[in-house]
């Protein structure tokens, strides 16, 4: 089969800035040994996820829970949150996520991305150079792990009993607003458990230069304090592109990146699972390259966890622009034959999650990120493509609410 070099950039919108996500992707002929009959994860296992591309609506996440979805995976994107060094923490663009999401019992994945401009002049430089950084990385992570863990500040200005308190106390006393009194409760609390360090580590477009001893270094300021913060957590790393076409130091295939990581001492006591991006033009290469990965870790001697934190194809018909688009009836066909490898190896594998890219379209973007979602492209109506139907046939939901 003749096989082509892609290249997709998915873009999300956060703390009024463009953030622009690339991948690119080579690939080869092969197959993978799959267990004879598919069987669905347990409802409540957080198996079905999906990345959106924009902020999530009260609308979307009934949808989202309608149609199987448990999982919701989220960039908190640093710069977004804390601008300046001095400056309050901004959680405006991350709060709505964990909200509407605890609504509906979703869980959320957040992915810490991006170094602000007064710690690093780049947005992809790790922030391991020097002790300021180091400093300024771990207390916003503390803060972060402090606000949406279990027992968070988030959950306690949700709860209910908080709400009405201030309620209360707003009628009874001065003029003025509690800004905990415009809060809607949260009756049932979803605290984040499992973090996600960083985006494409193995990709320049998030990380320059791409070096797995200086991911690791990451990872070890990373876990502990998330661990002494909220010792329950789970630490994953960076879903890794599968295949980058970029080589030296702008990319370094998933499997080969995973494999120099593993050669640091001791590194394997600082995650818990591996996530993955597995971008292809087809299902027979995204099962070649999570075989890959998969194969690394058996070699590591590391029964470790695998999360698929993005996967996707569009729906428009220019395939030979661009790879990972198929068509309409393209896109259902794809998406049927990842899920139901995935779905059929998802024991042997340790396969825990698989996140859907995306949510809806969104116009006027990159060739990609324009038609890989479930819908159409429209904040306030839902125009559902057949591979919604398909994919709902899949985890067993509703099409809608």
């Amino acid at each position: 089969m003749r096989r082509l070099l892609a290249a997709a950039l998915l873009v999300l919108a956060f703390g009024g800035g463009i953030y622009l996500l690339t991948s690119q992707g080579a690939t080869t002929p092969a197959s993978a040994a799959t267990s004879p009959t598919p069987k669905k994860p347990a409802k409540g296992a957080g198996f079905f996820g999906i990345v959106p591309q924009t902020a999530v609506t009260e609308k979307d996440a009934e949808y989202m829970k309608a149609g199987g979805i448990e999982a919701i995976r989220s960039p908190l994107v640093w710069p977004g949150v804390q601008p300046t060094r001095r400056g309050p923490y901004n959680w405006a663009a991350f709060d709505p996520v964990v909200e509407e999401a605890a609504r509906q019992g979703l869980s959320v994945l957040p992915f810490i991305v991006a170094t602000p401009k007064w710690v690093a002049k780049k947005e992809t430089t790790l922030p391991i150079q020097n002790a300021r950084q180091r400093k300024a990385y771990v207390t916003f992570l503390r803060a972060v792990v402090e606000r949406y863990g279990p027992g968070g500040q988030f959950w306690v200005e949700h709860s209910p009993a908080k709400i009405r308190a201030e309620q209360k106390k707003e009628k009874e006393g001065p003029d003025y607003e509690l800004p905990g009194a415009k809060l809607k409760p949260i009756a049932r609390p979803v605290p984040i458990k499992t973090w996600e360090i960083w985006n494409e580590a193995n990709y320049f477009y998030f990380a320059y230069p791409v070096d797995p001893i200086a991911y690791a270094k990451l990872l070890k300021l990373s876990t502990p304090v998330i661990k002494r913060t909220e010792p329950g957590a789970k630490v994953i790393l960076a879903g890794l592109f599968g295949r980058p076409t970029a080589g030296a130091k702008r990319g370094m295939p998933a499997a080969q990146f995973l494999e120099r990581l593993y050669k640091v001492p001791g590194i394997k006591s600082y995650f818990d699972g591996v996530a993955l991006h597995p971008y292809a033009i087809d299902s027979e290469e995204l099962e070649e390259i999570v075989e890959e990965v998969h194969e690394v870790t058996v070699k590591a001697h590391d029964r470790v966890p695998l999360y698929i934190t993005e996967m996707g194809w569009g729906s428009q018909n220019d395939f030979h622009i661009d790879a990972f688009e198929h068509g309409v009836q393209g896109q259902v066909e794809e998406l049927k034959a990842a899920y139901k490898f995935l779905l059929e190896n998802r024991i042997r594998l340790d396969l825990k999650q698989v996140d859907w890219f995306s949510w809806k379209d969104l116009p006027e973007s990159c060739a990609f990120c324009d038609s890989v979602g479930f819908f159409k492209g429209n904040s306030t109506h839902f125009i559902p493509k057949p591979a919604w139907r398909a994919f709902v046939q899949i985890t067993g939901g509703k099409p809608r609410p």
